[in-house]
């Protein structure tokens, strides 16, 4: 019966969100509610469990989903995803600009949105195509598949770092792992369409022309500048991963102390946050202030949904589900392809991939232990495979999608054909990364 009622409210989420357009922080709530009625709790105990759930997943990434939203929206409205695209453009050369392209897309998702991180940064790609003769297909895949792969393993973005504290993971460990699976598997969408550009054609004279605030932003910040804000959180978050193995590398005095104060997420996103303001000092006060607020409401809606999923979490952690599935022997391959399997069924079912982590990290909770994935990066690899199915597949019930194939001028059987069987590909890849890093760490 507890099994019953977990997939009744399973089906539930999915149903409201996608049928009845049921935002996920209410679907997500009702659920909690309902199955704890469903599992024979009381009232009481349904509203403690679910304070507690939502309390202990916000009280460690509450303030971090806000920080990194002001980072992202100061990257966004400063004209640094440009200097950053341009920068790294420099650096690969205009004969693999759709490989750079790829890797731009992957820098600029860890802090900003990916749909708006393809809106900002598709501008380019017809004036690259036009110079190197290289189809815009090209540029339009490797771009949307930079940017979804660092989406769904790379923390601060929204989805793994509801995961991480879901399921109680370091987040150092998240984040240099996630790095190891995302760049390859980003790598994998820049191959695949490579590929696939040459069987679909689409019609030059029909490409979108899309202009940005950017394009008339005079007083770019350097490159330098612009990579700060990105870089000095995600190299303080990783040396404190480093400060904090059981070896103390660099043992037990002021300057580990330091680092290990400096890489709380909490801390370093903050430093990220004051970097990000620098790049901003020709813009008038009230525009920042503008900037910030924007940026809070995008977190407040990212916030609310984690938490609601800690709340449902928290529900599901009363019932014994090892015991229910019979699950007795310890299986870490099996685990992470179980999590894979039931994001992948989630995300192709409603769509969104952060509903389709945070709620598949409601579920494996509770099996870790069992699957021997209850170590630090036993967990940690549990959270990237949560998000390697969480992009299997973008499809039409994905809000992504149309943005890639509306900005692209692709119907929907090119996108399908194109942008869809890339995600497909790269979620393969991911969980196969996953599970040798499982057997080789």
């Amino acid at each position: 019966m507890e099994l019953v009622v977990i997939l009744a409210v399973i089906l539930f989420i999915i149903i409201s969100t996608v049928r009845f357009k049921l935002h996920p922080v209410l679907s997500l709530t009702l659920a909690a509610v309902i199955s704890g009625f469903l599992l024979g709790m009381d009232t009481k105990a349904v509203m403690e469990q679910m304070a507690n759930g939502f309390g202990k997943t916000l009280s460690g990434i509450g303030l971090v989903i806000a920080f990194g939203s002001i980072i992202g929206i100061y990257l966004e409205k400063t004209g640094s995803t440009k200097v950053l695209t341009d920068t790294i453009l420099k650096w690969v050369g205009l004969k693999r600009s759709p490989l750079a392209i790829n890797l731009a897309g992957f820098v600029v998702s860890i802090p900003v949105f990916c749909d708006s991180g393809f809106i900002i940064l598709s501008s380019l790609n017809k004036s690259l195509s036009k110079k190197s003769g290289i189809p815009v297909l090209f540029f339009a895949i490797a771009l949307a598949t930079g940017l979804y792969a660092a989406h769904v393993f790379v923390p601060p973005t929204p989805g793994p770092l509801a995961a991480a504290a879901i399921l109680d993971a370091e987040l150092g460990t998240v984040l240099l792992c996630g790095l190891a699976v995302a760049i390859p598997v980003s790598l994998t969408g820049y191959l695949w369409a490579r590929f696939i550009s040459g069987y679909i054609k689409i019609e030059s004279n029909a490409q979108k022309e899309i202009s940005t605030k950017q394009d008339e932003e005079k007083n770019l910040p350097t490159a330098f500048m612009a990579f700060l804000p990105l870089l000095v959180p995600l190299v303080l978050i990783a040396l404190k991963s480093v400060v904090n193995y059981p070896s103390q590398p660099f043992g037990e005095g002021l300057f580990s102390n330091l680092v290990d104060f400096l890489g709380s997420p909490i801390i370093a996103l903050l430093v990220g946050v004051f970097l990000a303001f620098l790049l901003g000092r020709n813009h008038t006060a009230t525009q920042k202030q503008d900037w910030v607020t924007t940026a809070l409401k995008q977190a407040g809606l990212i916030v609310l949904i984690t938490g609601a999923g800690g709340a449902f979490g928290a529900i599901l952690r009363t019932v014994d589900i090892a015991t229910i599935l019979n699950l007795n022997a310890t299986s870490g391959s099996g685990g992470l392809l179980i999590c894979f399997g039931i994001a992948a069924a989630l995300k192709t079912a409603q769509g969104s991939s952060t509903v389709s982590i945070i709620t598949t990290a409601a579920i494996a909770a509770p099996l870790l232990a069992t699957f021997g994935l209850d170590s630090m990066m036993g967990k940690a690899l549990g959270v990237l495979a949560i998000g390697a199915g969480a992009m299997t597949v973008s499809h039409i019930n994905d809000s992504y999608f149309w943005v890639v194939s509306q900005f692209s001028n692709l119907d929907v059987k090119q996108a399908l054909k194109g942008y869809t069987t890339a995600t497909f590909f790269q979620g393969l890849v991911g969980i196969l990364i996953i599970l040798l890093m499982y057997q080789w760490l």
